[in-house]
């Protein structure tokens, strides 16, 4: 019989010492050979060290990344500073009775913007659409800018809230087909900072170019910033036009764009019922949203109503939580002001501090990349979120210290910063790369149509129950906020796909 060593030998080949001296592992050439395996071998892994130390500002991607948040900076911006200067321009333009519309005009027609972008982005890639939306930006700049009546001035509030949407949905693209997935999350939490820090310094940036110049600089100012934006994106995009390319296979979808149109109206709709009286406010609102209902669904993935696990889920998921924190955000200020007598600068710092718990959270769970799943930090910030609405629903019932409201909203921005990049992050990474922009152009619409819901909801109840009775609204937003909480486990793909581990 064969020994155990034996065997072991046979099964190894012949001993060193039989073999050729060509093969001898003393043999000079034999060494250097070794040696250059081995110096390969490091080369290697240093390189792998340093393409996973690199972030999003290192090259490849410096420009591409400081280029695509300064685009949606600027957007943000035009935005939230318009909240500041709204009663102004009201007042120049003799247009108080068309307040309202000025704002929910561009809610509207963004909805619209989005899913044009999105459909055309599949078909073409994400340059010919983005480069568009720009250009269409900077005319409905134009437009609100020189108006000198407020039917004009609304008509270039609909130009950009049309393109300023669309710009957003083939940067996510861009981020899918450019960036590999493991920098994907960091670079969608810089796409939360680039919307956050206008909510920080916007409105005051706003108040000082009204108070310096006149409130058309608020919106032709913009202009000199979205050249220079597009400047720094276009060379690095035209560099990688193959990674980009669209899939000319993917029909144009004139269904969806009427859906959109109908969507729009029913956003439209529930915007503006308070501005009726009971009961026709309630109708309104009710028709509104049943139409909201019915036009958004060929709008979203197949399975979103009714929450079917992965993706469907995680984008009704975004429509939940923007509701819910939408909809409490414009009390709060309100509440200050109201029962604790605080000035508006200091009501307002409430929402400056969920301001930067968002960015902070955001830039944290792009560090924490898949060390924590996305599943995981969509759970996780549900229930912070349910936490934090509870907690400011206390403060109104109860009236306590406004300093426990101020932790909890605080609470509150952190958890949507935690969770908002991975919404992006999800999606895209369930996505055929033939439905990344129709499926970006969902995640937009649903924010859009959950937060204008909310937002008329507790609008709606604040007419029934009566100005400053903010509990029944808090009590709405947190009800919903609980929804989240129940939805968030679906995020999870069914037998768990790769981004719901």
């Amino acid at each position: 019989m064969t020994s155990h060593d034996e065997q072991a030998t046979d099964a190894a080949g012949p001993e060193t010492s039989d073999r050729p001296a060509g093969l001898d592992a003393t043999h000079p050439v034999t060494e250097r050979a070794g040696r250059g395996a081995a110096e390969r071998v490091a080369e290697r892994a240093r390189q792998g060290a340093a393409e996973r130390a690199r972030g999003p500002l290192s090259p490849p991607f410096t420009w591409l990344s400081i280029g695509m948040f300064a685009l949606i900076f600027i957007a943000a911006f035009e935005a939230m500073a318009v909240t500041t200067i709204m009663p102004i321009v009201a007042r120049d333009l003799d247009g108080e009775q068309l307040f309202a519309l000025a704002f929910a005009v561009p809610l509207a027609a963004g909805i619209v913007g989005m899913v044009i972008a999105g459909n055309w982005t599949d078909r073409a890639g994400p340059l010919p659409s983005l480069v568009t939306a720009a250009a269409l930006f900077v005319v409905g700049l134009v437009i609100a800018g020189t108006a000198t009546d407020m039917g004009v001035f609304i008509a270039g509030r609909f130009v950009h809230g049309l393109s300023g949407a669309a710009v957003i949905v083939p940067l996510y693209v861009i981020v899918a087909r450019v960036y590999p997935e493991r920098l994907r999350a960091r670079v969608f939490a810089g796409f939360a900072a680039a919307w956050v820090i206008p909510s920080i310094v916007g409105p005051a940036l706003a108040g000082l170019v009204v108070e310096a110049f006149t409130w058309h600089w608020v919106f032709l100012g913009v202009i000199v910033l979205v050249l220079p934006a597009a400047a720094m994106v276009l060379p690095p995009l035209l560099r990688v036009r193959d990674q980009v390319q669209g899939d000319r296979s993917v029909p144009w979808s004139i269904g969806r764009v009427g859906w959109s149109v109908l969507a729009a109206a029913a956003a439209l709709g529930v915007s503006v019922a308070k501005e009726f009286g009971p009961p026709w406010q309630w109708a309104l609102a009710a028709a509104a949203i049943a139409v909201a209902a019915v036009a958004i669904r060929p709008l979203m993935p197949r399975g979103t109503l009714r929450a079917a696990r992965g993706m469907p889920a995680t984008v009704l998921q975004k429509l939940v939580v923007a509701g819910a924190f939408f909809g409490a955000e414009i009390y709060l200020p309100y509440l200050f002001m109201e029962r604790y007598d605080f000035s508006p600068s200091l009501a307002g710092a409430v929402l400056t501090g969920a301001g930067i718990s968002w960015a902070a959270a955001s830039w944290l769970q792009g560090r924490l990349g898949e060390r924590v799943s996305n599943t995981q930090a969509i759970v996780i910030a549900a229930v912070a979120l349910a936490v934090a609405l509870a907690t400011v629903f206390a403060v109104a019932l109860f009236t306590m210290h406004p300093a426990i409201a101020f932790a909890g909203w605080t609470l509150a921005g952190a958890a949507m910063g935690f969770m908002y990049p991975r919404f992006n992050v999800e999606v895209l990474s369930l996505s055929k790369r033939s439905e990344q922009g129709f499926n970006s152009a969902a995640l937009t619409i649903a924010e859009s149509i959950g937060a204008a819901t909310a937002l008329a909801v507790t609008a709606l109840v604040t007419s029934a129950v009566g100005q400053g009775v903010f509990e029944a609204d808090f009590a709405v937003t947190l009800a919903i906020a609980l929804v989240a909480v129940a939805l968030a486990p679906r995020v999870r793909p069914a037998g768990g796909g790769p981004a719901g581990r």
